[in-house]
């Protein structure tokens, strides 16, 4: 079998079956320090797809970088078939600043496809967009709710795209939510140039989550296997299906005062339960936030100080209560018992 070529990666020869980190200049701050961002490339010994995951696109969601760490410690790289190239952080400056935004106050998932010669957030997004979501077959982005909220492990997709419905299935988490394209957005961009993109979205800003790290590998790895990047061995396929949502709804404070919460996040509510209570500071008044529709707490606030009109909990209808409930359960076992995370390699 004749030697793999080298994989080039801005001016970079990767030898197969090597690893390498590559430093892509993105700016120089005002003090002159430079600013880069870091891209660790794994060049299989054998062909096979190239595939990139994204972490730390906004600042403050640092519970992809956690998954990013242990994906590249897990074993089944070293029989990888492909390549793969991941970025822990997209965002240097706001991870520094735990902000989800960079310093011209642009969120770059709001800016692609970016120019070479735009505001800082537009340079970046050029950029990735060039050097890494067109070099690759598949993305995997990974995001998490912003500081104060929390989000139940969940893979968006894009409507009428088989392929993505395919691979969020394949990935195992408990919720698929068909998401509408945002303008600016990542998902976006990629479409534009024929390239797939999954969002995981888990966890709190400026949190880790055990259950929801565990999510992120496991569905990583699964996909990787799905397309054969990686060997099946040591690879559970899901216990339990995803609950594929297409529709949601943020719901609001009523009023502004404390936050009494009664469902968290993965609990499985029929319309008309009692979600929370606003009450005054007082004690004089309390109103009630009932579920307009039955579905799963998909995101939630975790402050319990909240204004009116604060989103105050992320509901994705259900058509089968019963059925959710099941499937919920089911991946509330899977996390707590897969072979895959033993505890001593958690560090």
């Amino acid at each position: 079998m004749p030697k793999r070529a080298d994989y080039d990666f801005a001016g970079t020869a990767i030898a197969p079956g090597t690893r390498r980190t590559i430093e892509l200049p993105v700016s120089v701050m005002s003090d002159h320090t430079p600013v880069t961002m870091s891209v660790h490339v794994i060049h299989g010994k054998q062909d096979g797809p190239t595939m990139f995951v994204s972490a730390g696109v906004h600042g403050d969601e640092v519970i992809g970088v956690e998954i990013v760490r242990r994906l590249l410690r897990t074993p089944n790289l070293k029989s990888l078939r492909g390549t793969l190239i991941v970025i822990p952080i997209v965002n240097a400056f706001g991870f520094l600043n735990h902000s989800r935004y960079l310093p011209d106050r642009r969120d770059l998932n709001r800016s692609f496809p970016g120019s070479a010669q735009g505001s800082l957030a537009s340079r970046l997004a050029s950029l990735f967009l060039n050097e890494i979501v067109l070099r690759c077959d598949l993305g995997i982005d990974l995001h998490s709710a912003a500081i104060h909220r929390t989000n139940l492990p969940q893979v968006r997709i894009s409507p009428d795209n088989a392929r993505t419905a395919e691979l969020a299935e394949v990935f195992g988490a408990p919720v698929i939510l068909q998401s509408p394209l945002r303008e600016g957005s990542m998902r976006g961009a990629a479409k534009d140039v024929g390239k797939d993109v999954l969002l995981f979205e888990a966890g709190e800003g400026l949190r880790f989550d055990e259950m929801s790290v565990r999510a992120g590998v496991a569905g990583i790895l699964r996909v990787m296997r799905h397309i054969d990047m990686v060997p099946a061995k040591g690879i559970a396929k899901p216990k339990s299906a995803s609950y594929y949502c297409n529709s949601s709804k943020w719901l609001r404070a009523p009023a502004g005062g404390l936050l009494r919460s009664f469902k968290g996040e993965g609990d499985v509510v029929s319309e008309g339960d009692l979600m929370a209570v606003v009450a005054d500071p007082f004690g004089n008044k309390e109103i009630e936030i009932p579920a307009p529709f039955s579905g799963i707490v998909i995101g939630r606030a975790v402050m319990p100080v909240v204004n009116e009109g604060d989103a105050v909990f992320h509901l994705a209808r259900v058509t089968s209560v019963a059925r959710a409930e099941a499937l919920m359960d089911g991946h509330t076992d899977q996390m707590t018992d897969d072979p895959l995370f033993d505890e001593d390699e958690i560090i």
